[in-house]
Formats: structure tokens, C-alpha cells, sequence
């Protein structure tokens, strides 16, 4: 038997803002990572939308970019003080997966951090609270899925919790959130949101279900990112709505070894992770084709590219990547990002150890050995073809 979850309400569209003056609850609790959404008043907005619901609202700030577990501890105890009965994740990943991992801690004080990372281990919620997530930016899909990453900063061990448990309750795309967003961020964001469509569709524990949402995200994303990277109001409106249905799709399929190679080095390397993804994406692809080439051809044939067979098929969108990437000003090896040689390849055994042992590797449509994990580093680094 198969399974697929997903939030119980998506509003999307032009002021889907406009929802949260229509739920029922007492007390929310908004978590925030960004200072931008305060003074641009955004957060403002939320908060007069949540009273006119006769809701009261505090605001937890300042969640970094791996979110801590030392944040979400103080989190949870903004929460046991002001008792929410919703808590609502606002910004990128970083915030709705600390808001998420906030409410386990808050419905569940006992819990401990290792228990919580065990897959699909977490105790039933909403007892005290139920979750809105809000995103403002084009690429995690955390606002539709069961994932959320907490970092311990004083081991760099990071905990991911993958429970259907934290799939929030409702998610509100307002498609005016996203429109200021920087060129940079449209880039990095919408290659998350590709792979995330890409990884999904040739997953091992991909379904009928989840096939059809990666496939129409992966070519709402080829259609218009370019045009939003380069300022189209319409084309940023698609993308925001693509990334949702590719977070459905992974969400429910889980990813690949691209993202296991991002999770690992982006601290490392200090590298965004849609970035890193963007580097990975077109390595990984021909790599797996080697032995899994199906799907990534039904790809190919779906966006729009010819070829007599699914190896030339293949190859056509290796280059529809790879020319995304390069329209977008982004690099196409870490040598070329700027990544140090010398301090990538004293990294390289462990980053190849630890990228085998990520949970999304196990879902990669072609077995990873370590060693060639390291022979995929090396190619990514020195921009060479996946050969082997």
C-alpha cells in the first residue's frame, strides 16, 4: 500500500493572504525568519488579517539558515508562554522547518531530538496547536511536506525529521510574497524546485500520484523561470505555484543524490543549497541514466526535446539543463563557483561517506557506492562528463 499526504487546504493566487481572516483559533504564534518581512510589513499584514479573525499573535524572529537547535528551543519556549492553538511558519525553508520541528518540541516537551529524527516516529500532534505554513520564496516546498532539517551547531550533526505528522494543515501561497524577490534568489530557489521536480519523477518510490505533479512542475519551471529570473510578473506567479506541486511531489517520492550531495557540502562548502543543486543536477543525471534512462527521457519528451532514442533523448535534456543554468549566470562546476581544490579534496572521502548514508540516497533510481560518490564529486568539481 502506498501512501500520500499533503496539507488538508493550498490557497494560492493573488491575496491568498486573505484566508487567515477567515480561520478559527485563539492565540497564533508567528515564526519569521527573515527582518525583511517586518519592514516591508508583511508580517504587519498577517497580524491584522489573524485579528480581524479576533486572533492574537506574537512573533518568534531571527531563524537562521539552518535553523538551530538551540533556536528551536527558545521557540518552544516562546510557545509554552504565549499557548498557541496555530502556529504559522512565514518565509523560506529555514523557518517553516524550524516552526515545524517548534511545534513537535511544543506539543511534546519529553521528545528528544535523536527520537524525532527516526523516520516517521513522531507522536500524533495537534493537541495543542495546528500549522499554517507561508512561504515566500519559489524552491523548498516546505509549506506541502512532511521534512523538516534542525541542525545541532555545536556537532554539525543535523536531524532530519520526516514525519507525515508535520505536514502542516493548511498552506497560503500568495503569489504578491514572491514579487520582489532578487534575481539571485529566483535562480537558486527555482533550480531547488527543478530538482525537487526531477528527483521526485525518477525516484524509486515514485507513483502515479506523484508523477503527475513532478512532471507538470518540472515544465512550469523549464516554461518560466528564465522569464522570472529576469523580472516577468507572470512567469514569477508559475514558478510559485510549480515549486508547490514539485514539494507535493518529493514530499510523498522523496529525492536523490543530488540532494544528498547539497545536504553534505553546503555548510562545507559554503555553498546555497539551490545552487548546489543547480551544480549537481546535470552530473547526477547522467549518472543515473547510465542504468535508469526511462524516465529521464519521458522528461525530455515532455518538455518539448526530440531524439531517435531515450540515450539521445538523455543527452537533449543534460543540455536544456545545463543552458537553464548557464541563462540564470550560475556556475557549472565548483571549481567554477570558487570552491578551494585543495580543501575540496581533503573533504572528499567524507563528503562521499556521508552523501551514501543520507536518507534521499536510498531513493536514487541508480545504487551509489562511496567510491563512486567520490568519482561524482570529482566531476562535479572539475566540470568533467559522467562517464562511468
Amino acid at each position: 500500500m502506498t501512501r500520500f499526504t499533503i496539507p488538508r487546504d493550498i490557497y494560492f493566487g493573488e491575496n491568498a493572504l486573505d484566508q487567515l481572516s477567515l480561520i478559527n483559533g485563539t492565540r497564533a504564534m508567528l515564526v519569521v525568519g527573515s527582518e525583511r518581512l517586518k519592514k516591508d510589513g508583511t508580517v504587519a499584514k498577517i497580524q491584522a488579517l489573524l485579528a480581524k479573525a479576533g486572533i492574537q499573535s506574537d512573533t518568534f524572529s531571527g531563524i537562521e539558515a539552518d535553523p538551530s537547535i538551540a533556536t528551536v528551543k527558545r521557540g518552544v519556549a516562546a510557545m509554552n508562554s504565549f499557548a498557541p492553538d496555530w502556529i504559522i511558519g512565514i518565509g523560506g525553508g529555514s523557518p517553516i522547518d524550524a516552526a515545524k520541528a517548534m511545534w513537535i518540541f511544543y506539543e511534546y516537551p519529553d521528545v528528544t531530538f535523536e527520537e524525532a529524527a527516526k523516520p516517521f516516529n513522531i507522536p500524533e500532534l495537534r493537541h495543542k496547536a495546528r500549522f499554517i505554513a507561508i512561504p515566500t520564496t519559489s524552491g523548498t516546498g516546505s509549506e506541502v511536506t512532511s521534512f523538516s532539517i534542525i541542525t545541532d551547531q555545536e556537532t554539525e550533526i543535523k536531524y532530519p525529521i520526516a514525519d507525515y505528522n508535520i505536514t502542516p494543515d493548511m498552506a497560503i501561497l500568495d503569489t504578491g510574497l514572491v514579487a520582489s524577490l532578487t534575481p539571485t534568489l529566483v535562480a537558486d530557489t527555482g533550480m531547488d524546485a527543478l530538482t525537487h521536480a526531477i528527483e521526485a519523477y525518477t525516484s524509486t518510490a515514485a507513483n502515479p500520484i506523484t508523477d503527475g505533479l513532478a512532471i507538470k512542475a518540472i515544465q512550469m519551471v523549464v516554461d518560466n523561470l528564465l522569464n522570472s529570473y529576469r523580472g516577468d510578473a507572470a512567469a514569477r506567479v508559475n514558478v510559485h505555484i510549480a515549486q508547490c506541486l514539485a514539494g507535493m511531489a518529493f514530499s510523498n517520492a522523496i529525492l536523490g543524490a543530488v540532494h544528498s550531495m547539497a545536504h553534505k557540502t553546503g555548510r562545507i562548502l559554503d555553498i546555497a543549497h539551490g545552487r548546489a543543486n543547480a551544480i549537481y543536477l546535470t552530473y547526477v543525471t547522467q549518472f543515473n541514466a547510465k542504468t535508469a534512462p526511462k524516465k529521464y527521457a519521458e522528461i525530455a519528451k515532455f518538455i518539448g526535446l526530440s531524439g531517435k532514442d531515450d540515450a539521445e533523448r538523455v543527452a537533449l535534456l543534460v543540455d536544456r539543463i545545463k543552458q537553464l543554468r548557464a541563462d540564470l549566470g550560475m556556475p557549472s562546476s565548483l571549481k567554477e563557483y570558487g570552491t578551494d581544490e585543495k580543501a575540496f579534496m581533503s573533504q572528499l572521502p567524507e563528503l562521499a561517506r556521508t552523501s551514501v548514508a543520507d536518507p534521499c540516497t536510498g531513493t536514487n533510481p541508480r545504487p551509489v557506492s562511496e567510491e563512486e560518490m567520490a568519482q561524482l564529486f570529482k566531476a562535479v568539481y572539475y566540470g568533467t562528463e559522467v562517464t562511468f
